[in-house]
């Protein structure tokens, strides 16, 4: 028996997408960006998803951006002001940086669903200038390394919409009463 043998292959479900930008419509102009920093977060007890805060300098401006728990949770570890512990970013930033390369800023860039999307932008990659990810997947990361953030009013405007909508969809599953058989079988 091998050591390959002992390998239990895994399927990676990786939501980002290697782009060099000329294959992507842009919705923005530069002029048109608001830089956004990291306010704070909006966590719930029910199912409601947690939502990061970004907002501009001037507070006209706020971004709820979805997140999952695990993002959430290093999200909060990240903000602690013991900086003796380590995140789990660490070793993505001395990877990143060995390597030359540099997180140069996020925007957000599309809303698919109830799902938002960021493009990341760099330098010193050998073939990409840019990366896109579900922006739920790329948050903690950028904020570890202190990566600006910018969107356009448009797209700030209709997060909101999609957060009102995540959030009342919450709602209605929470106020549907358990099927009797789910009743049955789980109390």
């Amino acid at each position: 028996m091998t050591l390959d043998d002992k390998i239990i292959p895994v399927e990676l479900n990786a939501d980002f997408i290697f782009s060099k930008g000329q294959d992507e419509k842009v919705d923005f102009i530069q002029q048109d960006l608001i830089e956004l920093k990291p306010y704070g977060m909006s966590l719930h007890n029910d199912t409601t998803r947690p939502f990061l805060l970004l907002k501009d300098d001037s507070g006209k401006y706020t971004l709820p951006v979805g997140i999952n728990q695990i993002e959430a949770g290093v999200t909060l570890t990240q903000s602690s002001t013991n900086h003796a512990l380590g995140t789990p970013h660490t070793f993505s930033e001395k990877l990143l940086s060995s390597l030359d390369i540099k997180v140069d800023k996020c925007i957000f860039v599309e809303i698919s669903g109830h799902h938002q999307y960021v493009r990341v932008y760099m330098t010193g990659h050998p073939r990409f200038q840019s990366l896109k990810f579900k922006a739920e997947d790329a948050m903690s990361l950028c904020l570890h390394l202190k990566v600006p953030f910018y969107a356009t009013a448009s797209f700030i405007q209709r997060s909101k919409t999609m957060t009102a909508e995540v959030s009342d969809s919450a709602k209605n599953v929470l106020a549907q009463p358990a099927h009797e058989s789910f009743k049955k079988q789980y109390h």
